[in-house]
């Protein structure tokens, strides 16, 4: 994809706040912008995202409960949160350490889901939003072993995010994510409990959680039964590990789709057989940002896998932040979009219908923002 070139050395970022409605102050070094984004300070910029149909690849739906929701849920359940009130909450959600700072503030909110209705709030207050958002589809990840280590039934969260998925006009779908600190053996257990859920529930198996010292090579046999199994494969490899982690992924794994991938930057030969395999990762810089994945570098290591020929999407803000990173144009941005749909799990006619609906909308925003005609680049985003 063309970009702009890297920008001279920039001070740090300013201090991130978790739900900043300016993406561009988390931009410490800017590109210019785009042409057909300069005029406005970015309000054309967000009309074409927000207009653009999308797929939302990289979702936690634990991750998603919000400040409000949480409260509500821990006194209706009588849980009893780390936190003095919403402000105190909010503010512990505001920066991250690391991976496992974030980790350990996402294990004390979801402690507050354990009931059918719980994880129905969950799902439905997330997929409002996202509709709100024009995202299409949906395949969010599940961290079931956390929710049955705590004593909730497995039918239980399943049933509140079918009820959830069922009553959106998003086409959600879910991933049964295991944690890899829990090792092999709790990973096998979670997913044998799983099956009667298969493919009811869950269309796909994740890897998450730590990620150095717990190599993905480790859950080998976990994955060849999940394939076995008819299940997707998909791991969170080269976030907070390095190339190797991404290595076994596609190797040990046999994965479809890597999550994170940013580290896959650190071995030139990787990068172009992902490249080569079309093999997408969704990247998420705006969580990268907020965990110091490449902390004072992440910038230049977004252009740069602009510049790779990896395929990539993105969620979220990260449209906007990538943007202004990379000094994207609308076709870029239209191509990110349609490559959201490709990467998918969706069948290959819903996939060819929704990247059609992408170019269409495109093409309406175009006409409505005056914008001269011409063909765009209508491929791979790269």
């Amino acid at each position: 994809m063309p970009h702009a070139a890297s920008p001279p050395p920039c001070m740090a970022a300013p201090p991130i706040e978790r739900d900043a409605a300016d993406v561009s102050a988390l931009v410490s070094c800017p590109a210019p912008p785009h042409p057909a984004f300069a005029a406005d300070g970015g309000a054309a910029l967000r009309r074409l995202i927000r207009q653009l149909p999308k797929a939302e690849l990289h979702l936690h739906i634990e991750g998603t409960l919000e400040v409000d929701l949480m409260f509500k849920l821990a006194a209706r359940n009588g849980v009893a949160l780390p936190y003095a009130d919403a402000a105190a909450a909010r503010a512990a959600r505001a920066s991250y350490a690391g991976l496992q700072d974030f980790l350990d503030v996402y294990n004390a909110c979801t402690a507050v889901l354990l009931t059918e209705d719980d994880f129905f709030e969950l799902a439905d207050a997330y997929l409002a939003r996202a509709a709100a958002d024009n995202v299409l589809t949906a395949e969010m990840f599940v961290d079931v072993q956390g929710h049955m280590a705590r004593g909730v039934p497995l039918d239980a969260i399943a049933s509140g995010l079918l009820r959830a998925a069922a009553a959106s006009p998003v086409d959600a779908s879910f991933i049964l994510c295991i944690q890899r600190e829990l090792g092999p053996a709790a990973a096998s257990e979670a997913l044998k409990a799983a099956r009667p859920y298969v493919p009811s529930a869950f269309i796909g198996l994740g890897l998450a959680g730590a990620e150095v010292g717990n190599m993905p090579s480790e859950y080998e046999a976990v994955f060849a039964e999940a394939e076995e199994m008819g299940l997707h494969k998909m791991a969170h490899a080269g976030e907070e590990g390095g190339a190797r982690y991404v290595w076994e992924a596609i190797r040990a794994l046999r994965v479809e789709r890597v999550d994170h991938g940013i580290r896959a930057l650190e071995d030139p030969q990787l990068v172009a057989a992902m490249a080569a395999a079309r093999l997408p990762i969704t990247l998420c810089p705006l969580s990268n940002l907020r965990l110091q994945v490449y902390a004072g570098e992440l910038e230049a290591r977004v252009r740069e896998v602009l510049a790779s020929g990896i395929a990539h999407c993105y969620v979220d803000g990260n449209y906007e932040w990538v943007a202004r990173v990379a000094g994207l144009g609308p076709e870029q941005l239209a191509q990110l979009a349609a490559a959201s749909f490709e990467a998918s799990f969706l069948p290959k006619e819903r996939k060819k219908a929704h990247v059609a609906a992408v170019w269409g909308a495109f093409d309406a925003w175009r006409a409505e923002e005056g914008q001269p005609h011409r063909p765009a680049a209508r491929g791979h985003p790269h």
